[in-house]
């Protein structure tokens, strides 16, 4: 004799919740997001812990600097290093003053060509398109170490060696290649009947872009200025390269004078002080950037 079973009806399963009982799988997806915040929260102390280290590194005294972390005194913590860095003698301001330049001129210029040239490849058709985008993106995979010294014999050739205008010329070029990749395909994200009804309503390109299309890339502007920031920031092969007047000197090259005893000397404390007031400025950039950087990497990682 067969008995036919009904599946619990809503206030069945009201009751369950009521007391405690999970519905079928709930267990299993709930063990799964323990599993991913977990693993989350490693990963984030594999970030963040060296961080916070250099940080608390950064408070105490050259002496204490070098010793295990059993023997260190916490309680001995002084904003010495970072007074005594910014009131050496060494100039640690003008160096900063010299890298935001650079960085933020970078940002700005390949934010840029990189929209413009973005918007050329994922609106416009014309013959030769993809041989010229590939081309663009074969260099993505050409370090500039390979290519430093006719780089050099170029830019000296038209007196751009020791300035910070060249700098940002050089970094500007290395940083075009995956920035114009992220615009194009940010582009490619959007559907064309937009534009089409702004053409309708007589708009150009220039007004298409600057009023229209401006709120919708958003996300994918914000990737670009943050990635060519953090990259010209923290640069420092090209600057040492480069620049050859201490004057002109961004601040990881004078981070590298300090590590090495340029100066008379090496004191850890200066340096990793010097380190830390370096990584502010990306922190606070990447932060407030956060929002967009992940959308507008997501946005122009993929092609609708």
């Amino acid at each position: 004799m067969t008995v036919a079973t009904r599946p619990p009806g809503p206030d069945t399963l009201r009751q369950r919740a009521a007391a405690g009982v999970s519905p079928a799988g709930r267990g299993p997806r709930r063990g799964r997001g323990i599993a991913y915040a977990t693993s989350g929260v490693l990963l984030s102390l594999v970030f963040v812990l060296p961080l916070v280290w250099a940080l608390i590194q950064s408070f105490e005294p050259g002496t204490d600097i070098a010793a295990t972390p059993s023997a260190k005194d916490f309680t001995r913590l002084t904003f010495g290093n970072y007074t005594g860095l910014l009131g050496s003698g060494n100039d640690i301001e003008h160096y900063m003053l010299n890298s935001f330049a650079v960085a933020l001129g970078t940002a700005l210029l390949t934010a840029v060509v990189a929209t413009l040239a973005g918007y050329g490849f994922g609106r416009f058709r014309f013959r030769g398109k993809g041989i010229v985008f590939g081309v663009i993106l074969v260099t993505v995979m050409i370090p500039f170490q390979a290519i430093l010294t006719p780089l050099f014999i170029e830019l000296n050739d038209v007196h751009l060696t020791n300035s910070l205008y060249g700098l940002v010329l050089f970094y500007v070029t290395f940083n075009l290649p995956f920035s114009v990749f992220i615009m194009r395909n940010t582009f490619l994200q959007i559907p064309s009947e937009i534009e089409e009804a702004a053409f309708v309503d007589g708009a150009s390109h220039w007004t298409m872009l600057i009023r229209v299309l401006r709120p919708l890339i958003l996300p994918g502007i914000a990737t670009t200025v943050l990635y060519a920031f953090l990259s010209s920031w923290t640069e420092f092969l090209g600057a040492l390269t480069f620049l050859t007047s201490q004057s002109k000197y961004t601040l990881p090259v004078e981070l590298y004078n300090l590590e090495v005893g340029t100066y008379g000397g090496v004191n850890l404390g200066y340096l990793i002080a010097g380190t830390v007031i370096a990584m502010v400025p990306c922190i606070v950039l990447y932060v407030s950037l956060q929002r967009y950087y992940v959308q507008g990497l997501m946005a122009g990682s993929v092609k609708s």
